[in-house]
């Protein structure tokens, strides 16, 4: 009789998903407790959100190109980038604007959990100190590591688990999508502070992306633009370093 040999155990692509990101999401958490606002915890997000989907993509010979990260639709990438740059940008600096003027009305203790934002607000465009620096930073450090974790490896795991979703102007959105958003708003948490789960909305858009190209490219570019421009109006509006 030939001998039963064991099948290893493997999650399902929800316990996969989830799993790696409470495991990244924890590993940020000690770095920040332990290192405080120093330079650790992010570079524990980056390493983690690289290297942590590599273990079960071992398990089923997958590389990143499975994953989204890959040029094959560069020009739809930068296409989708380009519009969507065009439409929110003017549309945002007016939502800002029109935010710097309500914040001083607010009570300061609700103020403090909706920004980290003070002061009088007068426009006058300035670029951050070593705008250059940011710029790499935002997008090979932040932008293009969490959009790889995010939308490339655990949208991707749990649109496995449930397939199922609507077309809306050209990509498929069902579960996978919303749960996806929240996850990443759910790990901005990990430095605690409220106003970061405002990230919610702009990862709508960063999984959209991701869905109407199959790439994790446009999503990075327009996930790095959207935190240079942030910093841009902050500066330009509240002035500071």
């Amino acid at each position: 009789m030939t001998p039963t040999v064991a099948t290893p155990w493997r999650p399902s692509a929800v316990q996969e998903a989830v799993g790696l990101w409470a495991l990244g999401f924890a590993g940020i958490v000690v770095a920040f407790l332990a290192f405080g606002g120093t330079s650790v915890p992010k570079l524990v997000a980056t390493v983690g959100f690289l290297y942590l989907p590599l273990i079960p993509m071992r398990w089923r010979d997958e590389d990143y190109r499975d994953y989204g990260l890959s040029l094959r639709a560069w020009r739809e990438d930068v296409r989708l980038f380009l519009v969507l740059a065009a439409i929110v940008a003017p549309l945002f600096f007016l939502a800002f604007a029109g935010f710097t003027q309500v914040l001083p009305l607010l009570p300061e203790p609700l103020a403090r959990h909706l920004t980290p934002l003070a002061g009088e607000a007068r426009f006058h465009l300035r670029l951050p100190p070593r705008f250059g620096e940011w710029v790499v930073d935002q997008l090979f450090v932040v932008a293009l590591p969490e959009e790889f974790f995010y939308r490339g490896f655990l949208q991707t795991r749990l649109r496995d688990a449930w397939p199922q979703g609507r077309k809306v102007l050209g990509a498929r959105l069902g579960p996978a999508f919303w749960v996806t958003a929240l996850l990443f708003a759910l790990g901005h948490l990990a430095i605690f502070q409220t106003w970061r789960l405002a990230v919610f909305f702009p990862a709508l858009l960063f999984g959209w992306m991701r869905e109407r190209t199959g790439t994790v490219v446009g999503a990075a570019l327009f996930h790095a633009a959207c935190n240079l421009y942030v910093r841009v109006l902050e500066v330009s509006f509240f002035g500071g370093p």
